[in-house]
């Protein structure tokens, strides 16, 4: 019996696989760039969020306007916003409509994904 079956008293259903470690692809390497990662991260220049009741039967939304994406892009932020604050939301004009007052995360959430200037209004 091996070492490791005669200290644990259990036979370890993959200790066959070790020795087949060797005979194994190499795995892919990442790519060294130093700009990559900086533009990745880098977002629209600015967003303002602000407030909205009216027209909208007394409920509160916030509204991310001015991030001059393309509409695909409004919909990725829209699922990441919608998803890191928990609540609903909509593209609407341009604009990301988040339902409930999340100003104060929102800034917080856009600043961490790129937004160089945000204006909470």
């Amino acid at each position: 019996m091996s070492d490791d079956k005669k200290s644990s008293g259990f036979a370890s259903p993959f200790a066959a696989l070790n020795g087949l470690r060797a005979s194994l692809p190499q795995g892919p390497t990442p790519a060294a760039s130093t700009n990559a990662p900086a533009q990745a991260q880098r977002g629209p220049a600015r967003a303002v969020v602000r407030l909205e009741r009216k027209g909208r039967r007394g409920k509160e939304v916030t509204v991310v306007e001015q991030l001059e994406l393309s509409a695909k892009e409004l919909a990725l932020w829209l699922q990441a916003l919608k998803g890191a604050l928990g609540c609903g939301g909509a593209v609407e004009d341009g604009a990301l409509v988040l339902q409930g007052d999340h100003r104060e995360r929102a800034v917080k959430l856009l600043a961490a994904r790129g937004v160089r200037k945000v204006i909470s209004g």
